[in-house]
């Protein structure tokens, strides 16, 4: 299992680098200031941070807990990633239709925007991070 360190370590690199790419893509693509999208961002990012270190603390001791490892084969990142993005879809909402002033279905549509770009960008994150930082639990065989 990793440490609280790492985890924060993860967690903090993981919403500055996704800030960095997502809040000039969503000003250009969607037409908002960069301010009002910069703020947005800022609200995710602290969201999603606390998300992140709950729901990865969850998931790898479920994990281990089930498999006695906490390494993830192909399948289980796509799992891993899916629900993590879908939980914060659903938190998220209402605070983006709140701060951009917009109904549910337009706050919808640019709750999505996040979700596939965070989607993609979760799996290929967690995957370069475990590379570098390799879990030291994660040694047994993955689950298929």
């Amino acid at each position: 299992m990793r440490t609280t360190g790492d985890r924060i370590r993860q967690a903090v690199s993981f919403e500055a680098l996704g800030l960095l790419i997502s809040v000039p893509l969503a000003a250009v693509v969607f037409g908002y200031s960069l301010e009002k999208t910069g703020v947005l961002g800022l609200i995710g990012a602290t969201l999603a941070t606390t998300w992140n270190y709950i729901f990865n603390l969850g998931f790898d001791r479920t994990l281990k807990r089930l498999t006695g490892s906490t390494r993830k084969s192909l399948k289980l990142r796509f799992l891993h990633a899916f629900s993590f993005e879908l939980g914060l879809l659903v938190a998220f909402l209402p605070i983006i239709a709140w701060w951009m002033g917009i109904g549910l279905v337009d706050a919808l549509l640019v709750d999505i925007s996040f979700a596939l770009f965070y989607l993609v960008y979760a799996f290929i994150f967690t995957w370069c991070y475990d590379t570098i930082f390799p879990d030291t639990d994660a040694t047994a065989s993955p689950v298929q």
